[in-house]
């Protein structure tokens, strides 16, 4: 039964990401694709998922214990975190910031942790930035 209400409920998470999605508005100079494809490529793939889960539930899903539901929360925190801090403190160091936290709790060392969230944050400016010309949320020494 807790699979049927964890897919319906990702299929009404889908549905209200489409329609957040077809609310972006479009710039006169934006590309061919529009800045709309990708979320709604990201709604489609929930929403199917999600309607997997509802149809074939798991027969005996097994639930977490309370210490790691702790965790798995934690993570959502960082995550949205990381969607408040992107326009304040820009894509650099906020994505460093959470892919080291993220990388530490999936256990990496603390030092090996620090190293692949900076080196993911900055190489993730590179290609897309830097190479492709996509543009990042900018921080206060605007970058």
């Amino acid at each position: 039964m807790s699979d049927r209400v964890f897919g319906l409920f990702g299929l009404l998470l889908a549905i209200g990401f489409a329609f957040a999605s077809l609310a972006i508005e479009e710039s006169f100079l934006s590309d061919a694709v529009g800045p709309k494809a990708f979320p709604l490529i990201i709604a489609t793939i929930l929403g199917l998922s999600s309607i997997g889960i509802a149809l074939k539930p798991d027969a005996s899903p097994s639930w977490p214990d309370l210490g790691r539901f702790v965790e798995i929360m934690a993570a959502v925190v960082v995550m949205v975190l990381y969607a408040e801090l992107l326009p304040v403190i820009g894509f650099v160091f906020s994505t460093a910031f959470a892919a080291t936290y993220l990388t530490w709790r999936l256990g990496s060392g603390a030092v090996a942790s620090v190293v692949t969230g900076v080196g993911t944050s900055l190489g993730i400016y590179v290609v897309f930035h830097l190479l492709l010309g996509l543009s990042l949320a900018r921080g206060p020494l605007g970058f």
